[in-house]
Formats: structure tokens, sequence, C-alpha cells
């Protein structure tokens, strides 16, 4: 079984966004955190900059993954996200 981490950066395009970014995470968060098959979801506003949002997450498997983006992919956070870019790599490792 292969465990999925994703890691990377949510990059508002202005700080109205940023806010409604920050607005709708916690209820995002905890939805997440919630899936079966989610060990770790972590989502951080830099001070630096508040327009990019670090994210850390980890699936027990890759089924679990697309559960989530499945899960997700039809909700206020994704519309209200949808088109902010993103730099994210997913990793697979071997558990």
């Amino acid at each position: 079984m292969s465990r999925l981490t994703l890691t990377g950066f949510l990059l508002a395009r202005s700080l109205e966004e940023a806010d409604r970014i920050a607005e709708l995470l916690p209820e995002h968060i905890r939805l997440t955190r919630e899936e079966p098959g989610c060990l770790r979801f972590e989502v951080w506003r830099s001070h630096a900059d508040p327009c990019r949002f670090a994210v850390s997450e980890t699936f027990r498997d890759r089924a679990a993954f697309d559960a989530h983006q499945a899960r997700s992919a039809d909700t206020i956070w994704a519309r209200a996200t949808k088109g902010i870019p993103r730099n994210y790599e997913i990793r697979e490792e071997t558990a």
C-alpha cells in the first residue's frame, strides 16, 4: 500500500481572494479530516505573504486521496477556489 502526500502552495491573486479562502478553510479542513483515509490535512496562511497558503496533506493511499478529490469537487470550497493557482507536488511512498 502506498501513502500519498501532497505539499505545496495555494496562491491567491488578491488580498480579497485570500481572505475568502481563509474564511472557507475551517470547514474545508474539518470535512477533509473526517474522511476515511485522511491521515493529515494542514493549511497555513503565510504571515510574510497573506496571499500564499502552504498546504500539506497525507492520505492512506491513492484511493483515499481520489475519494477526497471526488467529495470536495462539488463544494462551496471548490467553487470559490476554482481557477486559483496551485503549486503542488504529489508523492506516493510505500508505507
